[in-house]
């Protein structure tokens, strides 16, 4: 399991890019790093202390991903500054998912024929990251991420399993370690505590500190997945269908929680398929359909009914409640 190593750390490499060939061009896989030596990668200090402090907090261009035989992401081109809040929508199928892998540095673009441009990713001014150092920088709340599938569980856990009796605390502080739970092993320190603290503080879920996993709701798990994430202090945090599987107290408070850490600062991406998730200070809307990104604006001009009735092919009917917007 993820949480009992402290071994080497996870390496990422962006643009390192995979080329996922079709079977009838009978060309062996190959991978390439764009304008980067092809020498072994080694961390040094001032590859694992900050990234650049000012301007992009993502940016892709050419990219195209495939999974297996299916290119399931075409020509996308994507910057977000550092800080800055949007909303990426679009339906089930659309792609989002992989987006999201890409900028968590889970697959690469592909490498294209000769004579097209080649695919470029850079992550805080960076083209390649060891992931643990990423995570300090770039939070990412997700029921997908590997090991985490027991806590982000939306069914009630064993009371007998690891996972259901670690408190909300110990859930926290095995962020900084990318665990599900504390193994014996893992050597937390004071400051570690003192961070985990003000995680759960920064989202009202001081109350959540010594409950049992197995004894929370689904709401109350996804705040403890927003914790670990912001144990880090990340710079940047990204939000993958938080709301899927809420109920309605549980969404209003999320809501509330995503406004909260805007006016804290932190940069917020959201990842949904649903309007009332967009907090009203999301000011950008970037919409996918088809693995293609067909929209990137203003969200008073694409939170639109003939927009989005297009985008979902079906008739979308929009209403408006204190500048929050609601589907029907």
């Amino acid at each position: 399991m993820g949480g009992n190593n402290q071994s080497q750390p996870t390496l990422a490499f962006a643009p390192v890019f995979l080329v996922v060939i079709p079977k009838e061009s009978a060309v062996a896989l190959a991978v390439h790093t764009h304008t980067t030596p092809t020498t072994p990668f080694t961390l040094t200090n001032d590859m694992t202390t900050q990234p650049n402090p000012a301007g992009h907090f993502l940016r892709m261009t050419n990219v195209n991903v495939a999974l297996g035989d299916r290119v399931v992401l075409h020509d996308i081109n994507l910057t977000i500054q550092a800080g800055e809040h949007l909303t990426i929508l679009g339906p089930n199928g659309c792609g989002k998912s992989t987006l999201i892998r890409t900028m968590n540095c889970e697959v690469y673009p592909a490498i294209p024929p000769s004579g097209h441009p080649r695919p470029e990713v850079n992550i805080f001014g960076r083209p390649r990251w060891d992931l643990t150092q990423l995570r300090q920088h770039f939070g990412v709340v997700s029921d997908n991420l590997p090991g985490l599938q027991s806590l982000a569980n939306r069914t009630p856990d064993s009371a007998g399993s690891t996972t259901g009796r670690t408190t909300g605390t110990d859930a926290v502080l095995a962020g900084f370690f990318s665990a599900s739970t504390l193994w014996p092993n893992l050597v937390v320190t004071a400051d570690m505590r003192l961070r985990a603290a003000e995680a759960l503080d920064r989202i009202g879920a001081s109350h959540l500190a010594h409950q049992p996993i197995g004894e929370m709701s689904a709401g109350e798990k996804r705040r403890i997945l927003i914790a670990r994430a912001l144990v880090h202090r990340p710079r940047q945090l990204l939000l993958d269908e938080p709301s899927n599987a809420l109920d309605l107290a549980a969404q209003r408070s999320l809501r509330e929680t995503m406004r909260t850490l805007i006016h804290q600062g932190t940069g917020l991406i959201l990842v949904t398929h649903h309007l009332s998730d967009i907090p009203p200070e999301m000011e950008r809307v970037i919409l996918m359909q088809n693995g293609r990104i067909t929209h990137d604006g203003p969200r008073q001009t694409l939170l639109t009914e003939p927009v989005l009735s297009n985008l979902f092919s079906t008739e979308v009917k929009i209403g408006h409640h204190k500048n929050w917007l609601h589907t029907w």
